[in-house]
């Protein structure tokens, strides 16, 4: 060992380890081999030269430590191998004392900034606050550069049980804020595990940042363990891929992940190799957005903008409907349907985009939606589209007149032809709309809303005396739901029968509803209010401190279901109300409604009120609709994570 500071640090009690075996020992932030042999005692490098072997997980056999990767054999004092080879271990002096043996340690230096490092900083200068992932041997570089971060307050870390809960969080954080997030994973199959939730925010133009580790750079293209061509996997599902070297512009890379993700709503992928996690950068500055972003606030062009106008002017009846796309500017597409007298209706993804007790809100349309909406849809002579993306699970009509505006010009006319399509940033849009408009002639249909919702709430008292015993109908689920959900609570849903019905039944009054929209992903509900949670972490925010609430099917949440620990371990305020009917019961319908015989889709669950308990979080079940208020009442009061069990008539829809 090199003549240097040194720090005695007790490694043993003196009877700690027999004669002729063996034993791994951290102290600070160094791991050696310690050996008992023939009376004395040896401190080496746990590393084996080769390969990095644990060499305190091996044996001594014969008078001499062997690897337990590869056989390779070390003297267990001195850590010098047989012959004249020249690959031995490094050692440290031990002192055995009368209260322990003790090994003379380096004195640590400083730490040196890495390209990890770099890389992070970019990403917190660009507004990058939490990270969903798992460590791994992979990925340990840029894990101690978000550790580092973590230490200064300046970045959030949740340690998952599953990457595909990470990509599933990060999506949802990206969908309810317009943010990104990231999600974290080690090469090969942390990696991969981690495409189903990208693509939902990809298909749902949520921007998410990927950061995957990858074999070490002389291992690429080779076959080794755990390597996958990283950059083609993630091809379809990346509007950015960033693959640095050992000499490459660390910030610059990490900088143009960030825009992409933002500008272009969507996934970034950066791919780190082992070796280059950890190249030098100390005299690197990080990346930042200054300069970097420009304002997307576009005004539609005039000559599409004045045919709207007149359009709009000449329609008696006209309707509004928005999509996911108008999430962040409302105030001025719901100041237009005043001005207009215009009902409102929302896609699925929309859900809650304006209240359903405001006096032009007529909920959901298409399959998961009221007949309230559809009957508007129906009776419309103009469709105006804000930021919807016409999937035919929404059914807006292709035969009426329809304005379609929207930022993305591939959206618009995407599936058939629209009669004016609108390029403009959807806030805008309304407001130049507005302010040329003027007063109309557009019938105040008002009053037709009112009736609409009194004869649909009337069908829905109705519904919630049906039922054979079977479990609780879905109706009174919702409507105990409706009552006892905060105003401004986040609701993330999962997919199946459980999601339609609250699609339909669900009231919303000014919460935000996130769900998987275009891939439709069961087993999305959970992970996303997890993602959604984060966000109400952030002081200052518009989510600070607000109610989170998962809403899944017993079939969706049991895929995450470990991630229950992850809420616990966290403290995550979530309350979640699962819908148990033993049953994939949308696939069942799906069944019966194609003259299939209903086959495979029944499910053995747990206790899934109990299994709350086991995690250490508060489980009630439900087996009856008068229970219901008081159970999720008592839910939502629970500090932490709860769960309401709800035994769910899967008919009863």
């Amino acid at each position: 060992m090199s003549r240097e500071k040194v720090l005695w640090l007790k490694v043993l009690d003196v009877d700690e380890l027999p004669e002729g075996r063996v034993k791994p020992v951290t102290c600070k932030h160094r791991t050696l081999c310690l050996t008992h042999f023939e009376g004395q005692y040896g401190a080496l490098d746990n590393k084996c030269p080769h390969q990095g072997g644990p060499l305190g997980e091996g044996s001594i056999e014969k008078g001499l430590l062997r690897c337990p990767w590869h056989g390779w054999d070390f003297h267990p004092l001195t850590g010098k191998p047989p012959g004249d080879y020249d690959d031995g271990v490094e050692t440290f002096q031990v002192e055995v004392r009368e209260d322990g043996v003790f090994v003379a340690f380096p004195e640590e230096r400083p730490h040196v900034r890495t390209s990890s490092d770099v890389m992070v900083e970019t990403l917190v200068n660009w507004g990058v606050k939490w990270v969903w992932g798992m460590v791994g041997h992979s990925n340990l570089g840029f894990a101690d550069a978000m550790r580092r971060q973590e230490a200064k307050g300046a970045l959030s870390y949740i340690g998952i049980r599953h990457e595909g809960a990470a990509s599933f969080a990060a999506s949802a954080y990206g969908k309810l804020t317009g943010r990104p997030a990231a999600c974290f994973s080690i090469a090969g199959p942390g990696a991969t595990n981690m495409l189903t939730g990208l693509w939902d925010a990809n298909v749902d133009r949520a921007p998410a940042l990927a950061l995957t580790g990858q074999v070490p750079t002389k291992l690429i293209g080779r076959g080794a363990f755990q390597e996958v061509d990283l950059a083609a996997a993630y091809g379809g599902v990346a509007t950015y891929t960033g693959v640095p070297a050992k000499d490459s512009d660390f910030a610059e890379i990490a900088s143009l992940a960030c825009k992409h993700a933002i500008v272009e709503r969507g996934v970034s992928h950066m791919v780190f190799p082992d070796d280059v996690q950890i190249v030098e950068a100390k005299d690197a500055e990080p990346g930042s957005p200054e300069g970097r972003l420009t304002q997307r606030q576009i005004a539609p062009p005039s000559d599409a903008l004045e045919e709207a106008v007149s359009k709009i002017a000449e329609a008696k009846r006209p309707v509004i409907i928005v999509g996911h796309g108008a999430r962040f500017v409302m105030e001025p597409v719901v100041a237009l349907a005043e001005q207009l007298n215009a009902p409102v209706m929302t896609t699925f993804k929309g859900k809650g985009l304006i209240s359903d007790d405001h006096p032009l809100g007529c909920g959901v349309l298409g399959r998961s939606g009221t007949p309230v909406a559809s009957w508007f849809m129906n009776e419309s002579d103009l469709l105006i589209v804000f930021g919807a993306s016409f999937s035919n699970h929404t059914g807006i009509t292709s035969y009426k007149p329809i304005v379609q505006v929207d930022y993305d010009p591939m959206t618009l006319g995407r599936f058939h032809s629209v009669t004016v399509p609108v390029w403009g940033e959807i806030g805008v849009t309304a407001k130049m709309f507005a302010k040329r408009l003027g007063s109309t002639d557009a019938e105040d249909q008002r009053g037709d809303v009112a009736e609409r919702w009194r004869i649909w709430r009337e069908e829905k008292k109705r519904r919630l005396a049906e039922g054979k015993g079977d479990g609780v109908h879905s109706a009174a689920i919702f409507a105990a739901l409706a009552e006892t959900a905060p105003d401004d609570a986040i609701l993330a849903v999962d997919v199946g029968n459980n999601t339609y019905s609250f699609g339909r039944y669900f009231e919303c009054k000014r919460q935000s509803v996130l769900m998987s929209g275009y891939l439709g992903s069961i087993g999305f509900g959970y992970p996303a209010a997890m993602g959604a949670w984060a966000a109400t972490q952030e002081v200052g925010s518009s989510f600070e401190g607000r109610k989170v609430i998962a809403i899944t099917g017993d079939g969706g949440f049991a895929q995450y279901m470990a991630e229950y620990t992850t809420a616990v371990k966290y403290g995550m305020d979530i309350t979640h109300v699962l819908l148990n009917n033993s049953e994939l019961g949308k696939i069942s319908k799906e069944q019966r409604s194609a003259d299939y015989d209903v086959w495979q889709t029944s499910l053995r669950n747990p206790s899934f009120a109990q299994y709350a308990k086991n995690c250490g979080a508060l489980g009630i079940r439900v087996t009856a609709a008068s229970q219901l208020e008081a159970a999720i009442a008592e839910a939502l009061a629970h500090e932490g994570p709860a769960t309401v069990e709800i035994i769910a008539d899967p008919l009863l829809v």
